[in-house]
């Protein structure tokens, strides 16, 4: 069976070579019955992580499309929160009433949650759901090397157009999660549909992990741009080797030299993934925050240097603080704490904090709490935002501790 499920695997990745994403339900299908697999849907998160859509391929007996499935409170929406394989049923039928053993399978590229997998398995043991897994691994890369250029996939994912600013950012932002030995980074941001002056940008370089965020003035397509020159300027001077600081500037010089009057905050940083040494400037932004064995130890405050955009001198330059492992960052733009419930009641800094530490608490990994401190925010203000709400988390272990680990 390992040389049949080898040449199977080898087979959809050799088709997929020179087909797209509209030609890989049916390939998955054809190569995963060698595996004693069938049956297979693939289904992928929409932008805001509250629903899971089949990708076209295999249609059900009575040719209708499914429908979307529910992220919270469904068996496949288990498999996508929870990471792990969740064993359930197919429909039953007048043949096979108690219906046959299928799996959920989580589709995840690294940390980053791209959906799930359904397969109808011959039975419930473990070495077939290593090769369900194994299938999934492989069809999560193949989606992710696929998506880039598929508006296929952009329309199947999305719920309702975008914004001009949003098509713009969206082309630009790094993906929503990402994880090595030494780290987790996990963003969100939110209105997703209508997203204006908000970004995030993470980048690994050698033993660094560079970070930033940014929170453009204004909420619409001109802060979207703001926001967009604002990252280009960041990564391409970072990119030369630039200093902090110095990027920082450079940041500052391009929005002026674009716009009249228009501003962006940010935090530039850097991470030392050996040591856990972290700097960074503050250009006007929110100071980030840092957590420890579930509480807050410090707020990274500083003198913040303007904004960039103005042409004004920074003085304060250069800042710097030592984690330890375990230790986990926040950054946030004032979209989080300052959401207005309809009878005025802002979100916080204080809820925003809890919200996070009980989540991990619970137990949940990084990605899934910020799935849910968005929804939070969200249901806080009754589903309209006045303010885009962006954070990023970003959690440190030293190389000693990499077998504590948790995604």
């Amino acid at each position: 069976m390992r040389d049949e499920g080898e040449r199977a695997l080898s087979g959809l990745l050799e088709f997929m070579h020179l087909n797209g994403m509209e030609e890989l339900p049916s390939a998955v299908e054809e190569h995963a019955r060698p595996l004693g697999l069938s049956e297979t849907d693939i289904y992928l998160t929409d932008l805001q992580q509250l629903q899971l859509i089949r990708l076209p391929g295999r249609q059900d007996p009575d040719d209708e499309p499914p429908k979307p499935i529910r992220i919270d409170g469904t068996l496949p929406g288990r498999a996508f929160r929870a990471v792990e394989i969740v064993r359930g049923r197919s429909p039953a039928t007048p043949e096979d009433p108690e219906g046959r053993p299928r799996l959920w399978v989580p589709l995840l590229d690294g940390a980053e949650r791209v959906g799930v997998l359904g397969i109808t398995v011959p039975g419930y043991t473990e070495p077939v759901e290593e090769r369900a897994k194994t299938l999934a691994s492989l069809v999560a890369l193949l989606v992710i090397s696929k998506r880039p250029h598929s508006d296929s996939y952009a329309r199947l994912v999305r719920a309702r157009p975008l914004t001009l600013s949003a098509e713009v950012l969206w082309n630009l932002l790094p993906p929503g999660t990402f994880a090595n030995g030494d780290v987790v980074v996990s963003a969100a941001l939110e209105p997703a549909y209508e997203m204006g002056g908000d970004a995030f940008d993470y980048a690994v370089d050698g033993r660094h992990l560079h970070l930033s965020i940014f929170d453009a003035m204004g909420h619409d397509t001109a802060a979207g741009l703001t926001a967009s020159i604002a990252m280009g300027a960041s990564r391409t001077h970072r990119r030369q080797g630039l200093a902090l600081p110095e990027v920082g500037e450079a940041v500052d010089a391009a929005v002026k030299e674009q716009f009249t009057g228009r501003f962006v905050t940010g935090i530039l940083a850097r991470l030392d993934l050996r040591t856990g040494a972290l700097t960074w400037v503050n250009r006007g932004h929110h100071p980030p925050l840092v957590l420890r064995e579930g509480r807050l130890v410090t707020t990274l405050d500083s003198v913040p240097d303007p904004p960039m955009g103005f042409g004004l001198a920074p003085s304060t330059g250069l800042l710097r603080y030592q984690l330890q492992p375990g230790d986990r960052l926040l950054f946030y733009t004032d979209g989080v704490i300052e959401a207005q419930s309809p009878a005025g009641e802002l979100f916080g800094l204080k809820r925003f904090i809890q919200f996070v530490v009980r989540r991990e608490a619970d137990g949940l990994a990084a990605p899934e709490t910020m799935r849910r401190l968005i929804q939070a925010i969200l249901e806080h203000q009754h589903g309209r935002l006045q303010d885009d709400a962006t954070v990023m988390t970003v959690e440190w272990r030293s190389r000693s501790s990499r077998q504590q680990f948790r995604l």
